[in-house]
């Protein structure tokens, strides 16, 4: 599996004409060889200042690596600094500057691999969350969002992905993401890849929600069956430089 960081950095996006802050914000998407001589997807969100990159199996949905972090962007130049990457942890606290152009529709990152444009990253659910709190044996038990350990979802406006990590030991405990929808109260994520368990690759799940004091409460039956409620809190933006 090449490196994460080499294919982003490699990478043009599709891009509609837009401000700095808002130019990148969506999903894309994009593919890449694979032994087999198949393809395996490419799949990136980027939402309020925080983004996320995924490899998996184009059919199989096997999860392959994942990596991403927060950012900022100038007109020339995209700054990622790195929270998370499964295939290269020693990586996890280093920034990367990568300049780009923008000619016409395209966004390039020196290379010729293109992204195809998702969706603009609208709607409500769209931005970076951290969990704030679980219920647990019928007792909500809140998380504080400070410190090393983290679980961050992502969603961009039909895309999804939650990642699992520590930032202070670079250790990545797992990920799942796909597509979503959200109308009228009720969430419905369909998983299109999930690092602990690819058996779950396909699987539709669907959850109530509501926004409350600035809190996204999740509930539902999780992926293996379980009663689950939870609540999470944005993250804060970061600002454009």
């Amino acid at each position: 599996m090449k490196n994460l960081i080499v294919l982003l950095l490699l990478s043009p996006f599709c891009l509609l004409a837009q401000s700095t802050e808002t130019a990148l914000e969506g999903a894309w998407g994009s593919s890449f060889a694979a032994a087999d001589g198949g393809e395996n997807t490419l799949s990136m969100i980027v939402q309020d200042g925080y983004f996320a990159m995924t490899a998996y199996g184009d059919t199989s949905g096997q999860f392959i690596a994942t990596l991403g972090g927060s950012y900022t962007v100038t007109p020339d130049t995209f700054f990622v600094t790195y929270e998370f990457d499964s295939s290269t942890p020693e990586n996890v606290g280093r920034t990367v500057a990568m300049p780009y152009t923008v000619t016409g529709s395209l966004l390039v990152f020196n290379g010729d691999k293109a992204w195809q444009r998702v969706d603009d990253g609208a709607g409500e659910l769209a931005g970076a969350w951290e969990i704030t709190g679980r219920r647990e044996n019928g007792e909500m038990r809140r998380r504080p969002v400070t410190g090393p350990r983290r679980t961050m979802k992502i969603l961009s406006g039909s895309r999804f992905q939650w990642i699992a990590y520590n930032t202070e030991t670079a250790e990545f405990m797992g990920t799942g993401g796909g597509t979503y929808s959200a109308d009228d109260g009720q969430y419905i994520e369909r998983i299109g890849f999930f690092s602990r368990n690819p058996e779950r690759v396909g699987k539709q799940l669907s959850f109530d929600y509501k926004i409350r004091n600035n809190e996204w409460h999740h509930m539902g039956v999780s992926s293996d069956d379980k009663p689950l409620y939870e609540t999470w809190g944005r993250r804060p933006k970061n600002e454009s430089k």
